[in-house]
């Protein structure tokens, strides 16, 4: 049943999220601190949008409502709660869970919410890379239920068709804090496009979906200078293999401590190209593997790259080539 979930979701890129007017791509920060707990329009005020989509139990597409104002209630997509954070996150929380109000749970169909926040991208845009982070916890996601964040861009002028869904997987993320995010480079083909950071879950049934998420960080990624070495305290990265490579080739890394865990392919220019890993690892030996494709699913050229380990220790980078 959870595959069928994802399925569905997946399903849901080509029924784009119908977005309301954006502004220019800027950084954004919240910690829920400073919102009024119970205000009504605490979330609809700090732009937070919701849209949703409903799919029969065999996955056919029914309908899509929104985007609405991100409500605050406890009843329907999301809400600013308390109590669930550790020291790093304070007293209040986001929580991201299904539209209970939607009656259509009750007869089996799956129920997709969407909670995001959205921007235009500006010719001043391209060429720049942004990060998502975001500390999150698993909270009653129960039975067949799923969960995702992501970075979205939307074409307006070809009918809305999804450009980039780049997505971290929360469903099986524990019941304690941890630290995720994920990046996206703004080329040409974007400018004119819609821009969505956010969080979505698919739950039937009225099952359980909540997640907890705090202290969301949006901003520009300002790494241009990949420096070379392969060691780092705490991890070591070794040569890719093979080297050169054509189709796809593999990194091999080892960590001495646990920790999140980056890893990025860079083009010579400090383009930030591809994203191999985003997320905490253990401790002991891993592995990555680069098929020649960028984050925007089309092919990177023939040419040298560079791919970069980074930790809370710091970074490290070896230098590949790319064969076609």
């Amino acid at each position: 049943m959870r595959n069928r979930a994802n399925a569905v979701f997946a399903a849901t890129l080509l029924i784009c999220l119908i977005p309301a007017a954006g502004l220019a791509v800027e950084p954004y920060s919240q910690d829920f601190e400073d919102l009024y707990q119970p205000g009504a329009n605490e979330l609809s005020d700090d732009g937070w949008l919701v849209y949703g989509n409903v799919f029969t139990a065999d996955g056919i597409y029914r309908y899509g409502y929104g985007p609405y104002p991100a409500p605050n209630d406890g009843f329907a997509f999301c809400q600013i709660t308390y109590g669930e954070g550790g020291d790093e996150q304070g007293d209040q929380q986001l929580v991201v869970f299904s539209d209970y109000e939607n009656g259509d749970h009750g007869s089996g169909d799956l129920i997709e919410s969407n909670v995001y926040q959205e921007w235009d991208v500006n010719p001043e845009d391209v060429g720049q890379t942004w990060r998502f982070s975001f500390q999150a916890k698993r909270g009653n996601l129960e039975g067949s239920s799923t969960a995702l964040a992501f970075i979205k861009t939307l074409d307006p002028d070809n009918g809305w068709d999804l450009t980039n869904f780049i997505t971290v997987d929360m469903s099986e993320i524990p019941e304690t804090w941890g630290g995720y995010s994920v990046s996206i480079a703004i080329d040409e083909s974007l400018n004119g496009q819609i821009f969505q950071i956010g969080f979505a879950n698919t739950a039937t049934l009225y099952e359980g979906s909540g997640i907890f998420y705090d202290n969301i960080v949006f901003e520009q990624d300002e790494v241009t200078d990949v420096p070379e070495g392969s060691t780092v305290v705490g991890a070591t990265l070794r040569q890719n293999y093979p080297n050169p490579f054509n189709p796809k080739t593999r990194i091999d890394f080892a960590l001495d401590r646990p920790g999140n865990v980056d890893i990025y392919v860079f083009d010579l220019a400090g383009r930030r190209i591809a994203t191999l890993q985003q997320g905490e690892l253990g401790v002991g030996e891993h592995h990555v593997n680069w098929n020649g494709q960028a984050d925007n699913g089309f092919p990177a050229p023939a040419g040298q790259y560079r791919y970069l380990l980074k930790t809370a220790s710091g970074q490290v980078s070896r230098s590949m080539v790319l064969l076609k």
